[in-house]
């Protein structure tokens, strides 16, 4: 989310390209769903741009920009983590994976259960669903995206995952506030800090076959 359509549109374009640069240097295909996640933190701030020039409500965009933001990113991500991950680490992020799976499911229902809403409060967007146990899908959805990265086994998505836990409490602690919404900028630090990893060097790659996809 950023500040307004204009931001989320010049964010959402420049994110993307980040993403597209990611994909077009991936090296191995198992790479390839961590590096295409700036294409969709990307698209997300684009359909944003459109909650915006709506006045938020409750009309598709703000249905795609709520399914983006919690089911399927608590799914990609550990997904994406497991691929890339070295088999030395697989066996541990399964179950950030299974509790990311179980916690898309429970969104996925909340959403096709009731409407989403969007509130356009100054500076800031707010969303509203309903969300059963909503202190436990929470800790899912942290522990599913931010663990996976921290028990990847790879320096650099360590450190994407610590830069995403301070990065996230810093932008949820503005958008309470409703002073500005920031998590645009959290978005583009991360795409940066995966374009650096999908170009690092061939020693770094984890130990299995190497091939361009």
């Amino acid at each position: 989310m950023c500040w307004s359509a204009t931001a989320d549109l010049v964010a959402g374009a420049g994110i993307a390209a980040v993403g597209a640069a990611c994909v077009s240097r991936v090296r191995d295909r198992r790479d390839l769903p961590l590096a295409a996640l700036p294409l969709l933190l990307g698209a997300h701030q684009l359909v944003e741009s459109v909650v915006w020039d709506s006045g938020g409500g409750r009309g598709p965009a703000t249905l795609v920009w709520a399914v983006i933001a919690l089911p399927l990113l608590a799914v990609w991500v550990p997904a994406g983590v497991w691929c890339a991950a070295p088999p030395s680490a697989r066996r541990r992020l399964v179950l950030p994976l299974a509790v990311g799976a179980a916690t898309a499911a429970t969104l996925a229902y909340a959403l096709a259960r009731g409407p989403a809403t969007a509130e356009i409060r100054g500076h800031t967007v707010g969303y509203s669903f309903d969300v059963p146990r909503p202190t436990l899908v929470v800790a899912g959805y942290l522990l599913a995206t931010v663990g996976s990265l921290l028990l990847s086994g790879d320096r650099r998505l360590v450190t994407l995952g610590i830069l995403v836990a301070v990065g996230a409490l810093v932008c949820r602690l503005l958008w309470q506030l409703e002073f500005v919404s920031t998590w645009c900028a959290l978005a583009a630090v991360c795409s940066v800090v995966l374009l650096a990893w999908v170009r690092r060097p061939p020693a770094l790659l984890p130990s299995r076959e190497f091939r361009r996809p």
